[in-house]
């Protein structure tokens, strides 16, 4: 299963993947999906069973296999019209599930398929990249950006990626390689978050000199 998302302030509401119980009494596609077994999601869809059927959480199978690391159900589900920005009810897309996860696959079969890297997903109006971002999780916000990714799109918690990535991130090697990669695409550095702080400050404040040599050298202050 997966870790819990949080995007927070405190923390944003979790994504919730399919609980144990979930599992057992699936049928039919969310089933297949589940078991990742994309022949049967063929069977399935030829005897009319369709695709964008949603639980009792609004999962639609396409998101228990983004859950579940299922990629070649998901392949199946989306080339027989899975809608790949489809919201679960706690307005997750599986972009986004794929940025929690750390699934670069899974992000690259959504976007093939037409995932949409600028939507808006869960409840914070956060983005995939956002996601990606907060827990420094590298190539797939380098995927996300190459996909044009908003860089400085502001959730409801007064963040970007980049002011995420340094308030809620350890600091570490992966979090300093995420600021570059951002910085880099054109990230705003100035930008400061809901109570006036910038990005550079917070580093400053946390000890994290390596980041701050990154925003120093971008112009930040």
């Amino acid at each position: 299963m997966v870790g819990a998302a949080q995007f927070g302030g405190g923390t944003s509401l979790a994504q919730t993947p399919p609980s144990e119980r979930e599992l057992r009494i699936y049928a039919g596609l969310h089933d297949a999906a589940a078991r990742g077994d994309a022949a049967e999601i063929e069977q399935l869809v030829a005897e009319g069973e369709k695709p964008n059927i949603q639980d009792a959480n609004s999962r639609t199978p396409l998101h228990v296999a983004a859950f579940l690391r299922r990629h070649a159900a998901a392949q199946a589900l989306l080339r027989l019209g899975a809608n790949a920005n489809a919201l679960d009810a706690e307005h997750y897309d599986i972009l986004t599930i794929a940025a929690v996860n750390n699934d670069l696959d899974m992000l690259n079969i959504a976007l093939a398929s037409g995932g949409d890297a600028r939507a808006i997903a869960g409840p914070h109006h956060d983005t995939a990249l956002i996601a990606a971002a907060h827990r420094g999780h590298v190539e797939i916000v380098r995927a996300l950006i190459a996909a044009q990714a908003p860089l400085n799109h502001v959730n409801d918690l007064g963040r970007t990626a980049l002011l995420e990535a340094v308030v809620l991130g350890n600091g570490g090697r992966n979090h300093a390689a995420t600021v570059e990669a951002l910085v880099e695409a054109g990230a705003d550095v100035t930008l400061p978050d809901r109570y006036g702080t910038t990005a550079l400050q917070h580093a400053r404040t946390r000890g994290y000199s390596q980041i701050a040599r990154i925003l120093e050298n971008a112009g930040a202050h």
